[in-house]
């Protein structure tokens, strides 16, 4: 898979983690930064990720930032994204099977590594369910359905 990656200065120690395990895992990563430490604002790379998702480039993408609350709002402004905040492996496979998630968002502050590889696996191996998810899935990029 085509997965691209993105944090802030909080979350970049657990990106450069998670890269390196979805890379071992075989898939193909984008990392979209940033690559230090220094101070940076979470919407610029949440947009980032949202642009790559939404034109293709990327199948899923994996937001990051101290809570995951901020970076999962950002690219939620996306209408063709759909990130979902999770803490814990069902949640990560609920946002795929009810709600088509394209892209993950966790908390590097709250969410241990091993957790977050966790969330990963259970996000990245679960379908979509289709069926009576898929006109509530529509209507979220399409609010006028």
């Amino acid at each position: 898979m085509r997965i691209a990656i993105a944090s802030d200065h909080a979350a970049v120690d657990l990106k450069a983690t998670l890269r390196e395990y979805l890379i071992g895992l075989g898939h193909e990563v984008a990392d979209l930064g940033p690559e230090t430490a220094d101070r940076v604002d979470y919407p610029d790379y949440g947009y980032k990720l949202a642009s790559v998702v939404a034109d293709g480039t990327a199948q899923f993408g994996v937001a990051l930032c101290g809570s995951g609350i901020g970076i999962s709002i950002a690219v939620n402004r996306n209408p063709a994204c759909r990130c979902a905040l999770v803490s814990e492996p069902l949640s990560a496979a609920l946002a795929r099977e009810h709600n088509n998630a394209n892209c993950i968002a966790m908390g590097a502050r709250l969410t241990g590594e091993d957790m977050a590889k966790a969330c990963l696996d259970a996000f990245l191996s679960t379908e979509f369910g289709g069926g009576r998810h898929a006109g509530r899935v529509e209507k979220l990029s399409n609010p006028a359905i």
